[in-house]
């Protein structure tokens, strides 16, 4: 199973591709001539990015306040690079902080079928480690790189739908069934 390590990336950002509703999130790492794009989930994409600026925090706060942790990289805006070719899908991120080089190490794990009473399924997941059993994206980035990958992952993930104003679902272009309302609409507003 390959381990596509970038130590450090010429680029990695979170994408999407397809319109707001039907989008599919991307990581996606760039260095040495290759590219390496990772399907995931909204919602690992939004954690992912708080988890950084937390790590990055407590970091500073363990580590002293030095300048490096406070930078930030310059702002990528450009599009996922083309053609997108999906390496695996994720199932589990893990984040680190290594002291010595200063750096944040994300990591995403290829999602793993197990099935139900099978002795996999007691087996835990084993993060940073040089002997994988299954897909890994691990990447090491500068605290500034880390903090401009975080504010495009959260701008992204913020791109989407806009959220109902009463139940905080996404909105459909044709409006939707709101659980606040039981289903219905108010009488004269469309």
């Amino acid at each position: 199973m390959p381990l596509y390590q970038y130590d450090p990336p010429e680029r990695f950002v979170a994408g999407t591709v397809g319109p707001p509703g039907e989008r599919t999130f991307f990581l996606q790492a760039e260095g040495d001539g290759r590219v390496t794009s990772v399907a995931l989930e909204k919602a690992q994409v939004a954690a992912l990015a708080e988890r950084v600026g937390e790590l990055l925090e407590e970091a500073r706060r363990r580590f002293g306040d030095d300048p490096d942790l406070h930078e930030t990289a310059e702002e990528d805006n450009e599009p996922l690079r083309q053609p997108i070719e999906e390496e695996f899908r994720v199932g589990t991120l893990a984040l680190a902080w290594d002291a010595e080089s200063r750096r944040v190490i994300i990591e995403a794990q290829q999602i793993r079928e197990i099935e139900p009473g099978s002795e996999a399924a007691a087996e835990e997941v084993q993060a940073f480690s040089d002997d994988v059993t299954h897909d890994v994206l691990r990447v090491h980035l500068t605290p500034a790189e880390a903090r401009a990958f975080a504010a495009r992952a959260l701008r992204v993930v913020a791109a989407g739908r806009p959220d109902c104003p009463l139940c905080g679902n996404p909105l459909d272009p044709d409006g939707h069934i709101c659980p606040r309302q039981n289903g219905y609409r108010p009488v004269g507003i469309e």
